[in-house]
């Protein structure tokens, strides 16, 4: 069976691990700690990083941090992980929801503006599969009606933008707030973990208080203060040093996981490219203005009848291929609170996308096996 997903293991991690146990210091915020975060602020033109437990905790982290109160409305894509939403829900937000591109499961940069109202408070882009959304359209908008944007990076680390100025711009680094995540389907894993991205400067003193559980520990901690107590809300939202001893074995093997991801990536898409437009499936497409970080290789299926015959025909060959997101705006959760557009092309990708195994340990020949058996079963639905 070739399985979806294999975490990969650098050799390091152990090694890390132990030396943060004989550290005496496991409770975060150590030498493992800060080496990730600096390589983050460094690499990635952050002006502050925290590590969180998940890159959940750092969505709730940036929805406390600009002030969401029941009643804010929070602009997202419907095609995404329930976190996304489930950060400012918890806040009493509503979300009001937007579709998906034509050409892109991401959001429809252009129909953003049609849903701000005077309740609008933030905008949270979501980089689906590590592709930048047009930055440039949603910054514009944020600064003409006063918004935060909150970038959803979990599947984008490594990945740019190109403005149109012709900067490019790390992923994470251009909204006011971001968040990463590091589990172990991600390109970087520490099993569960996350990573808040602070690019303006008034949250940086507060999320360290959020952070540390509503208390100034950190100031304390740096000599700044003789003590420190309960100053705000905040929750339990710091990683262990063993969370992030084994993240740092990874992001020191960042060039090499990479590398190595984006030649599987394109492995597939020499296969895929050309002869599935034949079948009626789609293959990703790539803006000139993002990057592709080869996070995952999706095909999208001409319908949910498709989809279906595929997935089930790979896994009696032995392969785990995978659909992805559910229509949030559909959930049985949040149905009732949507307004009741449509919104057609995230159901479509919800209906019809199908993600590829990927993962560092897949070798070329098992991409040219699965892309064959991809091939094989199309020409036998269509027969």
């Amino acid at each position: 069976m070739i399985p979806f997903n294999k975490p990969f293991i650098t050799g390091k991690e152990l090694a890390y691990i132990e030396d943060a146990v004989a550290s005496g210091k496991l409770s975060g915020n150590g030498k493992y700690t800060r080496l990730a975060q600096t390589y983050f602020e460094e690499k990635y033109q952050i002006e502050k990083t925290l590590l969180t437990t998940s890159c959940t905790d750092a969505l709730e982290m940036a929805a406390i941090l600009i002030g969401i109160e029941p009643g804010d409305e929070v602009i997202m894509p419907s095609y995404t992980f329930v976190s996304t939403a489930n950060a400012f829900v918890l806040r009493g937000a509503k979300i009001v929801f937007v579709d998906s591109k034509p050409n892109h499961p991401g959001l429809d940069e252009n129909k953003l503006e049609s849903l701000i109202t005077s309740k609008t408070k933030a905008i949270v882009p979501v980089h689906y599969a590590g592709v930048a959304c047009d930055m440039d359209v949603i910054m514009d908008l944020a600064l003409a009606y006063n918004l935060f944007v909150i970038e959803d990076a979990a599947q984008a680390i490594d990945s740019c933008y190109t403005s149109r100025n012709g900067q490019k711009m790390p992923l994470g680094s251009i909204g006011h707030l971001a968040a990463f995540s590091f589990h172990e389907t991600k390109n970087i894993s520490s099993g569960e973990g996350g990573l808040l991205a602070i690019n303006d400067r008034q949250f940086i003193n507060r999320a360290e208080i959020i952070w540390e559980k509503g208390t100034n520990r950190a100031s304390f901690f740096r000599g700044e203060i003789n003590k420190y107590g309960w100053v705000d809300i905040g929750s339990s939202f710091l990683p262990s040093e063993i969370t992030s001893a084994f993240l740092w074995a990874q992001l020191e093997h960042l060039q090499e996981i990479q590398e190595k991801r984006i030649k599987i990536w394109n492995r597939y898409n020499s296969h895929f490219e050309a002869k599935l437009k034949l079948f009626g499936i789609r293959t990703p497409e790539i803006p000139g203005y993002a990057e592709n970080n080869a996070h995952m290789y999706y095909i999208i299926a001409k319908d949910a009848l498709q989809r279906d015959f595929i997935i089930q025909r790979m896994k009696e060959s032995g392969i785990m291929a995978v659909f992805h997101y559910l229509s949030l705006h559909k959930s049985e959760f949040y149905k009732r609170c949507h307004d009741g557009r449509e919104l057609p092309w995230t159901d479509h990708y919800s209906e019809t996308l199908i993600r590829m195994p990927f993962f560092i340990d897949l070798t070329l020949e098992q991409v040219d096996y699965i892309s064959q058996n991809l091939l094989n079963i199309l020409e036998e639905y269509d027969s």
